[in-house]
């Protein structure tokens, strides 16, 4: 009896502490301010009050940094890789735009190399946990909060991250709703199992996958695919063994990775950006289609939205190749600003959807390497229209010689694509891959032809799927 008394109550322990534990992310902030802040900075001050801790183990992510860890790069040495010095064909690269591509950055300032990323009071505590849904940073403005927000109301209203504050910043990268990325963007907000079956039908935040530890949240992009770091994945949550009905699927998850059936289509939910010609800018005046979507700027050049886009395949073991700034480019092919790392007999790999960005964006025609362009502020080609001067001042920031030849080169990168999970009966069937499908190019992954058919199988080495 007294074996079950004590069973008895250290389950009711744990059930008071999961209480607590609840109750401390629902904690109420009200109470701790009364006075309006004159600046953003004054706000996180008084957050430090008690979280000082938090704004240090903050300061030391990716999402304060916008790089990863020092790694070893075959033939180049030691390195770090991030959203700070990655080349992207979309609007190109952080160095000598830094006022305008840190206004998603969480934190206060960063208008230039000069930024201190060791002072606490730079942390913008509010972008990730305002719960008012009021706030907004100005875009041009390196992080600084729009000067209509009412800082104390925000302030007050403090409480765990959701899908809200994250899509703040991740629905508009690459400068507008859906444009980067193809499986994020504002429809995920929605309640609605059709857009994605975890946050629309079961109501999931994004910090139900994307884990949390000391202010690191799990889940690799570029600086990460780049090491191989800092993964989540379907299996984290999803068991392979039993997960299908049916053995055959079962079968597949050895090879075949979950988003490869489950985000059947890119842009879904919105259109998406999927080629940028940087070539044709400054020439015209800018043109929208029927649904008020820009198909030109003068600023940016020609672009192309597209819905419901079949993704390109790859194999991929969870590491990547990146073009780093002042590599050599070769002029007759299309540049890879990343290469997937996978192969049909690599076991660690498994036949994963990517978006795929195509662009046209400019290169030192003479030094042949790619352009970091200094695009946004004084003397910035969107102020002068001159690719010549802002080459020259985008690249002397970033201590490489400018020869004053400008020409412009094809580029492609590709983006995984994670989210926008389709509930069953909108996820592929079997014969979207297989006899009649044309879904995969089985010889380009490495395969005599389709696998289900006889000479099918892979033609370096035969692995089970």
């Amino acid at each position: 009896m007294k074996l079950v008394l004590r069973i008895v109550a250290f389950f009711a322990f744990l059930f008071l502490v999961s209480l607590t534990l609840k109750d401390s992310e629902k904690h109420d902030h009200s109470d701790y301010f009364s006075d309006a802040f004159a600046t953003p900075q004054d706000v996180t001050k008084a957050c430090i009050e008690c979280h000082e801790e938090q704004a240090e183990d903050f300061m030391k992510t990716r999402h304060w940094k916008w790089e990863g860890d020092e790694f070893e790069v075959e033939g180049k040495g030691k390195m770090k890789l991030g959203k700070k010095n990655i080349i992207n064909n979309f609007c190109i690269a952080v160095p000598s735009n830094e006022p305008r591509c840190t206004s998603c950055h969480p934190g206060y300032g960063w208008k230039d190399n000069s930024f201190d990323f060791n002072n606490k009071e730079n942390v913008d505590c509010l972008v990730c946990h305002d719960q008012t849904g009021t706030y907004t940073k100005t875009p041009t403005a390196a992080g600084m909060p729009d000067p209509k927000v009412d800082l104390l109301a925000v302030a007050k209203s403090v409480g765990k991250s959701t899908t809200q504050n994250c899509g703040k910043c991740h629905f508009n990268g690459g400068g507008g709703e859906a444009v980067k990325h193809g499986d994020l963007d504002p429809s995920l907000l929605k309640r609605d199992k059709n857009v994605d079956v975890h946050m629309g039908g079961l109501g999931f935040q994004c910090t139900d996958c994307h884990k949390t530890e000391h202010h690191k949240i799990t889940g690799a992009s570029h600086g990460s695919m780049a090491q191989n770091t800092n993964h989540i994945s379907c299996e984290d949550c999803h068991s392979t063994a039993k997960l299908h009905k049916n053995s055959v699927l079962n079968k597949h998850t050895e090879s075949i990775a979950c988003e490869t059936c489950h985000v059947p289509l890119i842009g879904r939910n919105m259109s998406t950006k999927t080629y940028w010609d940087w070539s044709t800018a400054g020439q015209k005046e800018d043109e929208k289609d029927a649904n008020g979507t820009y198909t030109y700027s003068k600023m940016k050049g020609d672009f192309k939205w597209e819905t419901n886009v079949v993704p390109e395949y790859r194999w991929y073991n969870g590491s990547a190749q990146y073009y780093n700034i002042g590599d050599k480019v070769d002029t007759s092919k299309v540049v890879e600003l990343n290469k997937i790392n996978g192969s049909i007999s690599d076991r660690h790999s498994k036949i994963t959807p990517f978006k795929k960005m195509m662009g046209k964006q400019p290169y030192d025609s003479k030094n042949n390497y790619l352009i970091v362009p200094k695009l946004f502020g004084e003397n910035g080609y969107w102020k002068i229209y001159d690719w010549k001067k802002a080459s020259e001042i985008g690249m002397q920031t970033v201590g490489l010689d400018f020869s004053g030849e400008v020409g412009f080169i094809e580029t492609s990168m590709l983006w995984t694509q994670n989210h926008a999970v389709a509930p069953k009966n909108l996820s592929l069937k079997c014969n979207d891959c297989h006899t009649k499908g044309t879904r995969l190019n089985w010889e380009a992954l490495g395969y005599q032809g389709d696998p289900m058919k006889k000479g099918g199988r892979a033609k370096n080495k035969l692995i089970t799927n």
